[in-house]
């Protein structure tokens, strides 16, 4: 995501410690999540992704620690401004997965609250952040952007919360899904995702970005919409971790390759 910000931004990938940065500090909070997280799913940890967690745990804290070390080591290679601006986005993420809150919580057990965190933050991470740290205002094209990333990551995190709802009322975590039930909330995942193509095309029709790269985004729109529908609680795990989030991974691609 933080490429393909680059490749609309600039029509080309240029190196800076942000983008390892960010993948290290993304990893660390994966990996702390799991093991965190397995704390509250103590019920589940003969099941699934579960399992594999609790198999592999001493694995995923190696990961931790060390991804926590190559991030401290980028970061420290930034600007003092863009560190700043790092603040409130590592915040939130450490809150969403830490226990920080009364009861053991973390912001992500709040009620109806951690899908909107997750888009709010990537939208930070993967477009502000690449602006700032190449010193770009917030013009319209970024703006545009911001606003398309911030719909297309709450429509590909909407089906997750589809995949936990058994999870989730067993933690009494009320989530979309859980209120509206699974066939509205795919209905507002594609909303969202018609949004995000939307606002796509708002910055190829006001800024100029090729014609190519809106069909390359759009092509992608169309193969998350096929997988948003399919998603159920029954599916299996890489439905999600390998599908659904592989459309981050595919939507780069095809940016990429019509760049």
């Amino acid at each position: 995501m933080g490429f393909q910000t680059q490749l609309f931004l600039f029509g080309k990938i240029q190196y800076t410690p942000y983008l390892p940065f960010l993948f290290c500090g993304t990893l660390f909070l994966y990996a702390l999540h799991r093991i965190v997280g397995l704390q509250k799913a103590a019920p589940f940890q003969d099941k699934g992704r579960y399992w594999v967690i609790a198999t592999f745990k001493s694995h995923i804290q190696l990961y931790a620690a060390l991804s926590a070390i190559a991030g401290a080591f980028f970061f420290f290679q930034l600007p003092l401004s863009i560190r700043l601006s790092l603040f409130a986005p590592a915040l939130l993420s450490l809150a969403y997965v830490v226990p920080v809150f009364r009861g053991k919580k973390r912001l992500r057990d709040f009620h109806f609250i951690k899908i909107f965190l997750i888009a709010f933050v990537w939208t930070w991470l993967t477009v502000i952040m690449p602006a700032l740290v190449y010193g770009l205002e917030l013009q319209l094209c970024t703006v545009l952007m911001g606003l398309e990333r911030l719909c297309f990551i709450f429509a590909i995190t909407l089906p997750f919360d589809i995949r936990d709802l058994e999870i989730d009322r067993f933690n009494k975590v009320k989530t979309i899904p859980l209120r509206l039930g699974i066939r509205k909330s795919k209905a507002t995942a594609l909303v969202f995702l018609a949004m995000a193509l939307l606002f796509a095309w708002l910055n190829y029709y006001t800024m100029g970005i090729s014609f190519g790269l809106w069909m390359a985004y759009g092509l992608s729109c169309l193969l998350t919409a096929g997988l948003i529908v399919k998603s159920s609680p029954s599916r299996h795990d890489y439905f999600y971790t390998g599908l659904l989030d592989g459309t981050m991974i595919f939507q780069f691609v095809l940016v990429y390759y019509f760049s």
